[in-house]
């Protein structure tokens, strides 16, 4: 899932919701069983310690739920059509922090005409809640200060998913828990380090710590390694539309036009292959088989798997067929990642062994954006590799290593960047360069050094607030959260907090998106000023060309010769030095827009699931139209979604849940006899009626069916956790495909204890229209005895 403050990182943490929460939402996350499981325990400290009330907004009834003071059973996909109904509610009774919403925000007032639509009779329809439990539920949450809420996968895996996280911190930002102890959005990101691995963006549409793709960004990550970006951009292609050139032509046995080199329905004959988003990993396998119109340089060849489970991705059929046809398979892994027996290629396929954390060293980002150093508990066993090792390895091959290190013997002299050293230290000089290099969302103080000296002193850290209590790290916050601005920063625990002064963490919202929009300054009122700020009010993101005047300064000549374009390619460290002289963040103080410009939809609306139960909503509330160009591929949205009344033939919905025991796609744990006890066989929970009304007993076989043509066959668990009209089964298997057992293809000594169907053959077509995410948790199937 792309990010974006407060939409993807946790803006506060669980430390501070055990202090301080007053209320606490989970909506689409089971912290019972899902990692990080701290979260709930940390929810249920906040009962005891706070008296907080917990209510889960959930499509069934999980183990978080059974805990809960409330629980509420909504549709899959329907999350926005209830936020809008709280937000209806919200308004109808002036809960809303007027205050805050006039003078640190923009177009609020367009989020409340959309909810005036959704009153509670119609929320009630669409999402299938009781009208009185949105009522009570929408009263304790707006009126319980301060409360915060909890989301994960089951928000984000939709084909609205990212408009789901617009309307999750808006309502936040509506009822004012913005920036506030005990409030703020309460993302949970999954195992240890996923925000470390979002921050570094090993993404398709990104360079680290969300740069983007624009050559100025190219320039200044060029700069920071120290290599020259005239030569450095020669190994991107570059595409010319020539007049001879066709405008494209059939794929064969497709209805779909196929073009390589240019999309003729965009204004573009000249394509830098660098500004370009690559193939997303949701839709990798598109680049390989080419079933649908690909923008593309030329054909993915080559997959490299590492640190992912291909399998926990959807669409395991497309994988199945694309591995066939690539030219090599690469699997660097700890164990045997379950991608390389999913086809039956006879060669082509390179495993290598990558070592465990435990064998590695260096540091990490936790889902409240704190850095935490792990030290190396053994050294690699056997023949495996740190995993940069093999990186380097490979570098050494293909004749590019120096260029690939010499990024770790930079350092700053005198504000400027130079070669400093004739090698590196690892991980120490790796973790310094991303400090120096990803200004963007203020890194610049957590140095090596410092995650070093809070290892040896986390004893000394308050685990409610995160403060250093003495000692060397007095005053740091643990894990110097980010943004963390320079080497005399603490961290920031909470985003957004503007009672704080800068030197303590505090900060406004980011000025990303202009001064103005349509006429409306996008800066904060002048009410809004940091304590102890030289500046009074909303101020602009600081660049080299407004320092002067923001500041009211005169630079040197020297200064502004060393000083870069903006904070975020300062590697000087002037613009951070001259901000921390005058209180103030170096991205600005502005108003948080409730509208953005540049989406499809502006403004956050319900949409109907690719493919809908409720074919009477499709009309009124239809998806996106088709996209033609997305992470260089076709995507469908309306044509999938209007080819047919799927819920005749496919009536039942099917979404995922999580095990406590197993994580991923379970190639880790599934190795383990003990944990695959717990769980030893795939399995949906079904509901005894709809069993019964398929013929289906409990603890039969059974296969599931999806719209795709694909099908799986698992037993089938009788449950009241679900209701009739829908399933729910875990990802966390594979080894078995549509009713397949591949054993005989795991090399010898790497069967796990257990296999079985992915969920994933079965999940239905369906994309995030500005993430590509897939649709995990909104398909339909049909169940049919085995």
């Amino acid at each position: 899932m792309a990010n974006t403050w407060g939409y993807g990182a946790m803006t506060n943490h669980v430390g501070d919701m055990a202090k301080n929460s007053k209320m606490i939402l989970f909506i689409g996350a089971n912290s019972a069983v899902a990692n990080p499981v701290g979260a709930m325990k940390h929810a249920l400290q906040a009962r005891d310690r706070n008296g907080a009330k917990i209510v889960v907004v959930d499509p069934n009834f999980t183990r978080t739920a059974a805990k809960a003071d409330m629980y509420i059973r909504i549709r899959p996909g329907t999350d926005i059509a209830f936020v809008y109904g709280m937000l209806h509610l919200i308004f109808k009774n002036g809960w809303e922090d007027k205050e805050l919403i006039k003078t640190r925000t923009y177009a609020v007032d367009e989020i409340k005409a959309e909810a005036e639509k959704w009153d509670p009779k119609e929320v009630a329809n669409v999402t299938g809640c009781k009208e009185e439990e949105l009522i009570e539920f929408t009263r304790m949450f707006a009126t319980t200060k301060p409360a915060t809420l909890c989301w994960a996968l089951g928000i984000t895996q939709h084909s609205i998913g990212s408009s789901n996280t617009r309307i999750l911190a808006l309502l936040q930002l509506i009822l004012g828990n913005m920036g506030k102890p005990g409030g703020g959005c309460n993302i949970l990101r999954g195992h240890d380090n996923v925000q470390g691995a979002t921050d570094m963006c090993n993404l398709s549409d990104s360079l680290p710590a969300y740069y983007g793709l624009a050559d100025n960004a190219w320039k200044h990550f060029c700069k920071g390694w120290g290599v020259d970006y005239e030569q450095f951009i020669k190994r991107f292609a570059v595409s010319t539309k020539q007049p001879h050139e066709k405008q494209g032509e059939k794929v064969p046995g497709t209805n779909f036009t196929e073009y390589f080199h240019y999309d003729p329905s965009i204004e573009q004959d000249v394509i830098n292959w660098r500004n370009e988003k690559g193939f997303s990993l949701s839709k990798w396998w598109q680049g390989v088989l080419k079933n649908e119109p690909v923008l593309s340089s030329g054909n993915v060849r080559v997959l490299w798997v590492q640190g992912t489970g291909i399998t926990s991705m959807a669409h395991v059929r497309e994988t199945q067929e694309a591995l066939g046809k690539i030219d090599m398979l690469v699997v660097a892994e700890p164990f045997l990642n379950e991608v390389a027996i999913l086809n039956d290629r006879p060669d082509g396929i390179y495993v290598l062994p990558v070592a465990t954390q435990f064998e590695s060293e260096g540091h990490l980002s936790a889902t409240n954006r704190s850095g935490q150093w792990r030290t190396q508990i053994v050294k690699p066993l056997f023949e495996s590799k740190e995993d940069q090792e093999v990186m380097f390895l490979f570098a050494k091959k293909f004749g590019f290593y120096d260029e690939y290190v010499r990024g770790m013997k930079m350092g700053i002299v005198d504000g400027e960047l130079k070669q400093v050293k004739d090698d590196f230290v690892w991980p120490d000089d790796a973790t310094d360069e991303i400090a120096r290099n990803t200004q963007s969302i203020g890194n610049n103080g957590r140095t090596a050094a410092r995650f070093r000296r809070q290892q040896k002193n986390w004893h000394l850290f308050d685990p409610d607030t995160l403060r250093g209590i003495g000692g060397e790290v007095e005053g740091e916050y643990y894990g110097l959260p980010w943004p963390c601005w320079d080497t005399q920063h603490p961290g920031t625990p909470i985003l957004y907090d503007v009672t704080k002064p800068y030197a303590d963490g505090g900060m406004g919202f980011r000025n990303r998106f202009g001064l103005e929009h349509d006429g409306v300054s996008q800066l904060a009122d002048e009410s809004i000023t940091l304590p102890g700020s030289k500046i009074s009010g909303g101020h602009a993101e600081i660049t080299k060309a407004n320092i002067e005047q923001v500041l009211g300064i005169t630079l040197s000549e020297d200064e502004k010769t060393k000083m870069g374009p903006t904070w975020s390619t300062d590697y000087s460290g002037i613009i951070a030095k001259k901000c921390r002289e005058f209180g103030i963040c170096p991205c600005g103080n502005a108003r948080a827009r409730a509208k953005v410009w540049q989406f499809a939809d502006q403004i956050p609306k319900h949409r109907e699931p690719i493919h809908s139960p409720r074919w009477d909503l499709v009309e009124k509330y239809p998806t996106f139209a088709d996209q033609k160009r997305n992470f260089r591929v076709f995507t469908r949205f309306i044509s999938e979604q209007k080819k047919q009344d799927w819920s005749k033939d496919f009536p039942t919905i099917v979404s995922s849940l999580r095990l406590v025991n197993l994580s991923g796609a379970g190639m880790i744990e599934r190795t383990s006899k003990y944990l695959s006890a717990i769980t030893p066989e795939m399995f949906a929970h079904v509901n005894p009626k709809l069993a019964a009304d398929k013929g289906i007993k409990d603890g039969e076989m059974m296969w599931i069916h999806s719209p795709q043509g694909t099908k799986i066959k698992v037993k089938c668990i009788y449950s009241h956790a679900v209701t009739p009209d829908r399933i729910v089964m875990p990802y966390n298997f594979a080894g078995i495909f549509q009713g397949e057992d591949l054993s005989e293809r795991y090399p010898e000594g790497t069967k796990p204890y257990i296999r079985g169907e992915s969920s994933n053959t079965i999940t239905n077509y369906g994309f995030d229209i500005n993430t590509q995410i897939s649709e995990f948790n909104a398909g339909l199937c049909r169940l049919e005895r085995a």
